[in-house]
């Protein structure tokens, strides 16, 4: 195969953090109409936190192991192409529902699909890009993230203010079909490992998922990684979902002045935030590979502050403030948390050790936290009012920064499972 271009290997960045913006867009826009969607289907907050949870989270942590096991014997293109296809689709789908069941089945369909969009992305930059910029390149495609967000934020407020909620689903669904054919011709498909010290050749793939797990399993830095990742989406999943109902109940702010501050907020420092982490971390690295679980472990620990700023302060204007600097500081380990998963395995197994990974942060963090959000909301509601969802975020806002302890302990085991990653892949070459 003819050597890529630096220029191709951006463009083919660019292009997945599109779809990586979608993914998001689609899977987060449900939170902006919360209380739109809440009052027209007629249901409780622990309902509410069912649909952005469990009814997204089991169905997209399930499939996403099969799905990437595919993805690292086949085309990893072909395998997002497919997967945007059917999350579009059902997020068309979702405006058309005329019951809380039938919206929580479109869901459901959107997680399915979803589960195809990052492990082989994941996978097909890790070739694209050599070892000491993957942080950075992944920082960028992890940053589609809070530009998803932010997109859902603004669009889907102005959209559902002016013409309803379930004219935003039908907005963005219909978008995704275009990129998925961009996707699908115009991405090419490189051996695993391309970018990899000792490349490693093309084969039919004999190891099975219980071989697969069973080393994943014994990697001590992995296992950290994924733990302490898991408690930080758990907070951040928690915020991300309720903070524009936060600010409606305790603050009394409107859909539109929402979904404006805080898409600006999420998609300037989210984006900033994970860019600088990436960066931050490959300069660093170069030191000391260490630095690429102890620069999470140090920005997590300093954001507890701002996020207890957030959901305490009585002036809207200081909760907003104090929200910039903490989810600056809470996105910056994104990239190196994603080029770490991806440097701790052979590259054959990158697909499944990022789907592993999601299937574990997913069911913790998206699964567990807008829920525990909803019940806790709840639960405090006899005592609280509408400032119960206050309490809520102040607890799983606080249980975040437990995840900087376990980034910090997988330090201790970094370098020997980096190396015997090296090892195990250049025998295989």
């Amino acid at each position: 195969m003819t050597g890529v271009s630096s220029r191709y290997s951006n463009y083919v960045l660019g292009l997945l953090f599109v779809v990586y913006v979608f993914n998001f867009i689609d899977r987060q826009v449900l939170s902006i109409l919360l209380p739109s969607i809440k009052a027209d289907l007629d249901v409780s907050d622990t309902y509410m936190g069912f649909l952005t949870g469990p009814a997204f989270v089991l169905f997209y942590t399930f499939a996403g192991i099969p799905i990437a096991r595919f993805a690292d014997r086949t085309s990893r293109r072909s395998v997002i192409a497919l997967g945007l296809v059917v999350w579009t689709a059902m997020t068309a789908a979702s405006g058309l529902v005329r019951s809380f069941w039938q919206l929580a089945a479109a869901r459901v369909g959107v997680g399915i699909g979803e589960a195809a969009g990052s492990p082989p992305a994941h996978s097909l930059l890790s070739d694209y890009f050599p070892p000491e910029r993957r942080a950075t390149a992944l920082s960028i495609y992890g940053a589609g993230v809070y530009l998803g967000v932010a997109v859902a934020y603004l669009a889907g407020g102005y959209i559902g203010h002016h013409f309803g909620w379930r004219t935003v689903y039908l907005v963005i669904g219909m978008a995704g079909f275009p990129l998925a054919a961009l996707v699908r011709f115009s991405i090419r498909e490189l051996p695993r490992g391309y970018s990899d010290a000792a490349a490693v050749p093309e084969r039919d793939e004999t190891v099975s998922l219980w071989q697969v797990l069973s080393v994943l399993r014994r990697n001590r830095s992995f296992v950290l990684v994924v733990l302490a990742t898991s408690v930080m989406s758990l907070s951040g999943y928690g915020v991300l979902t309720w903070g524009a109902t936060f600010l409606m109940r305790v603050h009394g702010m409107g859909m539109v002045e929402v979904g404006v501050w805080l898409g600006l907020a999420i998609g300037i420092t989210g984006g900033l935030g994970a860019y600088l982490g990436g960066r931050w971390a490959d300069a660093l690295g170069r030191r000391d590979r260490r630095w690429y679980v102890w620069l999470p472990a140090c920005e997590l620990a300093i954001a507890v502050p701002f996020v207890a700023g957030f959901v305490l302060l009585e002036s809207r204007i200081a909760a907003l403030l104090c929200f910039i600097p903490f989810h600056l500081l809470a996105s910056m380990y994104l990239g190196p948390m994603l080029s770490t998963i991806q440097n701790l395995v052979v590259p054959h197994m990158r697909a499944t050790a990022s789907a592993v990974n999601l299937f574990v942060v997913n069911l913790v963090g998206l699964g567990i936290g807008p829920l525990l959000m909803g019940f806790l909301n709840d639960l405090l509601a006899a005592d609280y009012g509408e400032t119960s969802i206050r309490w809520s975020m102040l607890f799983v806002g606080i249980v975040g920064g437990g995840s900087s302890i376990l980034f910090y302990l997988a330090g201790r085991s970094l370098r020997d499972d980096l190396d015997a990653a090296q090892r195990a892949a250049g025998q295989e070459a």
